[in-house]
């Protein structure tokens, strides 16, 4: 009750100010929209002329420049593309004025992948570990098959690392990917990818923006100890119908849009919906394709749909309702097979009160996730989670200080079936409820406003475990000048969540959920365990340089420096040991061999350099990532499955053509050698499948296997060259064919995925892979 007293009073001190401010000076607050579709124009300046005083739109194209001076001013907007608009605005004090404005497409586009209010925001907004990425970004990047993902694109992100084209997972900056929290429109989505790491289950063509955050995000996001993933689609055309269709030999997808009430004026209502699915087919056309990888053709299949409805009010308010239904079916004949079905839907609202500059966002959604997978040792593995989140934010505007706060509120239903390696069944039921309010606070400082800080506070309460989390966070910015900048970031992290899966194992196929489990050891290095909640404390620190070689060409060089140091200082983790049930019978057993579960701690550390050139024609973005990752069970220390020491990642855009209407893009990845455990020698093992009565002398045994210190081998370097050429012809005014070939791993490495120490048979990643895209947008 006394932190709800005093977090009232700090509220109540802001509102006073905001209302006091108000009096005296002028607001001017809207939407930027694209005219010709209605779609908001996001992360572009808007400003007074000839002043310093301005602001970015967000990703709803939401715009507030408050306590302006009175008098006549012309607001200028500029974005790439478009033609910069002008508009004349007289202020008095005390005047809120609203604006929703219309941009055109420039009869040229001079850079596609440069978006005009970086540089803007580099300076205003603390920034740090989060990387913004639109579908014109992702397009740049050579696509497989001529299709572009967002999983293609995030394998290039400073501190990313992917396991693989087969069968890859997630890990950010030594995050394990439960540890990464993925949101579509706010909705929770608990698998992302497909069992081909290349293709994620978002459609790029349906994407306004997703937002990257690699760690020390503030109190508006948590349950996640790592990484937030915030994706946000598109509306749909407001005035008239369009869309596209896409193929390639890898899958086909479908895209339309469009008015159900059409916008003809500015100040209209408008209705609007979009659709989209993509199918993918490689598992009948690898077997005639390239039928070099295996005779039975590559094992993937998936589908994906998502459906949004939207209703927008003239102020720029809107309600959105929307669904999803993913799938993903495997068939590795050597290894597993397996299967999962996710699907949901919800809402989410946009409100512009009348009469303070204000913005009100809320979100209520369901979604569930459910994995089945046979492998070898034939015993069925399920998971199960589903569930609702929803939350309801509140951002005020107070000149360059944003003030926010909110409530979030999060129910989930965990089911598990699992047998580890000694073939013990783990198994859990479990309803899980959380509830979380947050601060936050962003304000600039010292002369010119050169200092940016954001302090923010969350208190998240688990109300399964009874327990109350205080997550204290804080992020900062210094500008020592136009084009230096220092920063930084720490804070508080916990979540409930945890997988099925061991940091230990090389190939983890079976990704299952478990909520607060109950079956921890009562000790952890000599010290009681008192809570089951995942933690972690972060660090991040770096320095931001950017050099504008030729003004009037539009040619700038940005460096970007981070150094980052997680400690995971509570961690939880399947008992791979666990060889007895946990039961009076062995109460004279320790814990590390009868618990479901151990409790680890961990430790995170590296460096994360990027480099970017932009010029026109000329996009060339490079990043080198040094990372070290470590966990200690309290007996052994060992470095996780992914503990990649170096990772490279170059890539080079560069557009031809009067009108840019060719396109060639390469990218060039390299990664040290994942760890594994080597193996020492075999033996005869007795089964005992009859129990005591098992007759040892004539009983068949099992090939035992004697394994080294665990993860002290490491995997041969994983490189890979990926080249594309795209060819766009304009149609019409609106319609336009892009054709797309493209050579997934160009010089044919053969890239290690999975060794079976029994049989020695060796499967590996993708090798050479051709294809030809065609996408028709109209």
């Amino acid at each position: 009750m006394k932190i709800l007293s005093i977090l009232a009073g700090i509220m109540g001190l802001i509102l006073v100010n905001l209302v006091s401010e108000a009096q005296n000076t002028a607001t001017v607050r809207g939407f930027v929209y694209e005219k010709s579709s209605g779609e908001p124009i996001i992360y572009t300046n808007v400003y007074l002329e000839g002043t310093s005083i301005g602001s970015a739109t967000d990703v709803n194209g939401y715009f507030a420049i408050s306590m302006i001076p009175p008098g006549t001013y012309n607001l200028m907007i500029t974005f790439l593309g478009m033609d910069t608009l002008k508009e004349s605005i007289t202020l008095k004090a005390g005047d809120m004025i609203t604006k929703n404005l219309y941009m055109k497409k420039a009869s040229y586009n001079l850079n596609m992948v440069q978006i005009s209010a970086e540089s803007h925001e580099a300076k205003t907004e603390t920034k740090t570990s989060v990387t913004k990425i639109t579908p014109k970004q992702i397009n740049s990047l050579p696509s497989f098959g001529g299709s572009p993902d967002l999983a293609q694109y995030l394998q290039v992100l400073p501190g990313v690392i992917f396991t693989g084209d087969q069968g890859g997972q997630l890990y950010i900056r030594g995050g394990a990917p439960i540890q990464n929290k993925v949101l579509l429109d706010g909705m929770v989505i608990y698998n992302p990818f497909h069992s081909i790491g290349l293709f994620s289950v978002f459609d790029t063509d349906i994407m306004r923006s997703a937002d990257v955050y690699t760690g020390g995000f503030g109190a508006e996001y948590g349950g996640r100890i790592s990484s937030i993933m915030d994706i946000t689609t598109r509306s749909g055309n407001k005035k008239r119908m369009s869309g596209s269709l896409g193929v390639s030999p890898f899958l086909a997808k479908a895209l339309i849009e469009g008015p159900i009430n059409k916008q003809i004026n500015p100040d209209d209502n408008s209705t609007s919906f979009i659709f989209s699915v993509k199918h993918s087919y490689l598992d009948e056309t690898s077997t005639s394709l390239y039928s070099y990888i295996d005779e039975d053709g590559l094992p993937y299949r998936f589908t994906d749909y998502y459906g949004k409805l939207s209703f927008n009010a003239n102020n720029g308010s809107n309600v959105n309702f929307f669904g999803f239904s993913f799938d993903d079916r495997v068939n590795y004949q050597q290894i597993a097979q397996y299967n999962w079905k996710s699907f949901g839907g919800g809402m989410n609202f946009v409100v512009i009160p009348a009469a303070t500059a204000a913005l009100i966002k809320g979100i209520f959604a369901y979604s569930s996730y459910d994995i089945q997978m046979t492998d070898q040792s034939l015993l069925p593995k399920r998971s199960l989670i589903n569930g609702f989140n929803g939350g309801l934010n509140f951002t005020y505007f107070l000149g360059k200080d944003e003030f926010t706060y909110g409530l979030e509120m999060l129910g989930f239903k965990t089911d598990l079936e699992f047998y580890n390696a000694a073939n013990r069944l783990i198994q859990q039921e479990q309803n899980t409820t959380e509830l979380a309010g947050f601060l936050k606070y962003k304000m600039a400082l010292g002369e010119k406003e050169a200092f940016l800080l954001e302090p923010s506070f969350r208190l998240h309460f688990f109300a399964s475990l009874s327990t109350v989390s205080p997550e204290p966070r804080i992020a900062m910015k210094y500008n020592i000048s136009d084009h230096l900048r220092v920063k930084m970031a720490t804070g508080l992290y916990s979540q409930n969540l945890i997988s099925s899966s061991s940091d230990r194992d090389v190939v983890n196929l079976f990704y299952g959920f478990i909520s607060g489990p109950e079956n921890l050891p009562r000790t952890f290095n000599g010290e009681a365990v008192t809570h089951k909640l995942q933690k972690a404390q972060h660090l991040i620190a770096g320095i931001e340089y950017d050099l504008v070689l030729n003004k009037e060409k539009n040619m700038t060089l940005v460096f970007n420096l981070e150094g980052y140091y997680k400690n995971f200082s509570q961690l939880t983790n399947i008992n791979k040991n666990k060889v007895y049930n946990d039961e009076p019978a062995y109460y004279d057993k320790p814990d590390y061999l009868k618990k479901d579960f151990v409790v680890e701690e961990g430790l995170a550390k590296g460096i994360d350099f990027s480099v970017k050139l932009d010029y026109r024609r000329i996009y060339l973005w490079g990043v080198y990532s040094l990372g070290y990752v470590n966990r200690f069970d309290g007996i052994v220390e060992y470095l996780p499955h992914y503990d990649r020491r170096h990772n490279v990642n170059l890539v080079g855009t560069y557009k031809a053509g009067k009108t840019f209407d060719w396109e060639f893009s390469v990218r060039w990845n390299l990664g040290s050698g994942f760890p594994f455990t080597l193996t020492q020698g075999f033996y005869p093992q007795l089964t005992f499948s009859d129990g005591i009565t098992t007759d040892y002398i004539t009983s068949n045994e099992d090939l035992g296997i004697i394994y080294a210190e665990i993860n002290t081998g490491r995997l041969p370097y994983y490189h890979r060259l990926d080249i594309s050429i795209k060819r766009i012809f304009y149609i019409t005014e609106n319609s336009q064919l892009d054709v797309n070939l493209s050579i997934t791993n160009a010089y044919d490495r053969q890239n290690i995925f999975y060794f079976d120490r029994i049989s020695y048979e060796r499967v590996d990643q993708l090798p050479i892979m051709p294809s030809i895209g065609v996408n028709w947008k109209f």
